[in-house]
Order: structure tokens, then C-alpha cells, then sequence
């Protein structure tokens, strides 16, 4: 019950961001005419924002979910590092997936002819965008009714959309010969 609590309050802090993403997705198309539709998602599959003729946004984000999953799977397998993005190429287009933030994803459907650089290039930024519009969104979470702050990702460890900072090798003090 608690859990699905959360997760109802992570849905409304994740729906805060709608306008802004939706905006950004609208801005995305206007770049690349040859997009035929753009999906925000969160990683478990919930539909944040999309700008597609279709009505299939729902089967999207969930298929979305679990390519991600496997795209994880993929990359830690094989020593890649963290998950950044997904291109597949059927007969009619193209279907790219984009890391976006700690907990969401850019998924966006081109024709054949578009140019896979650009394409690379302008979501690239796009996800970014919209990975910052969606964490911060989670990160203003509301105090409960005893006046708490939930965790900021209840149940399970953020996305890989941006890698954590690097911590340097061990700072070592030299000494000179002849200093205290």
C-alpha cells in the first residue's frame, strides 16, 4: 500500500514537468521535420509527454521500458558502461531511445530518410533537457502530512542518463626534504 502511495506521488511530481517537456518534444520536431514522433517516458513505462499522430503512446512508453531494460543489461554485460542510447532501423524508419536524466527517456520515431547524425545530435541535447525538467520535478517532492520528505527515488536506483562524477586517484602529500 505505502509503495503505491509513492508511486502515485512520484506520477503527480513526474506530471509537474509535463508542459515543459511536451514543449521541448514540440521544439525537437520543429528541428527534425523528418521525426515522425517523439515520447517522454519515465523508466518503468509511465507516458510523461508525446507529440505523436498515433494514439499508441502507452504500448510505446511500456515496449520503451523494456528495451531500456535490456539495452542496461547489454551494456553492463559487455563492459560498456552505462546505458546511453538505443537506434533500431526497420524497413519504414527509425526508432531511437535516449537516456534522459535519472529517471526517464526519450524515444523518437524518424523516416528512412533522415540523417542518423543529426538525428544523434539534436536529441542528444533534447534528453538532457528533458532528463533536467523531469529530476528536478522529482527532486521538489512534497512533505507527507507529518511534515517528511520521501526519498527521492523510493525503490529502486535512478537511470544511467548522466554518469556520476568521477572521484581522482587519492591525493597523496609530498614532502620535500627539509619541510616540517
Amino acid at each position: 500500500m505505502r509503495r503505491a502511495l509513492r508511486m502515485r506521488a512520484e506520477r503527480r511530481q513526474l506530471m509537474t514537468a509535463e508542459a515543459e517537456v511536451l514543449g521541448e518534444l514540440r521544439r525537437l520536431r520543429a528541428r527534425l521535420p523528418q521525426l515522425t514522433g517523439a515520447l517522454a517516458a519515465s523508466a518503468d513505462g509511465l507516458v510523461l509527454a508525446h507529440d505523436t499522430v498515433d494514439g499508441e503512446a502507452e504500448s510505446v512508453a511500456a515496449l520503451t521500458a523494456a528495451a531500456l531494460g535490456v539495452g542496461q543489461r547489454l551494456t553492463d554485460s559487455t563492459g560498456q558502461g552505462r546505458f546511453r542510447e538505443l537506434l533500431v532501423r526497420g524497413e519504414s524508419g527509425y526508432v531511437a531511445t535516449y537516456a534522459a536524466g535519472g529517471s526517464a527517456v526519450l524515444t523518437l520515431l524518424a523516416e528512412p530518410r533522415i540523417n542518423v547524425g543529426r538525428l544523434h545530435l539534436e536529441a542528444r541535447r533534447s534528453s538532457a533537457r528533458i532528463g533536467e525538467l523531469v529530476d528536478g520535478a522529482l527532486e521538489r517532492r512534497e512533505p507527507n502530512r507529518l511534515g517528511q520528505l520521501p526519498p527521492p527515488y523510493p525503490g529502486r536506483p535512478p537511470l544511467p542518463g548522466k554518469p556520476p562524477p568521477a572521484a581522482g586517484p587519492p591525493v597523496r602529500e609530498v614532502r620535500r626534504p627539509g619541510s616540517p
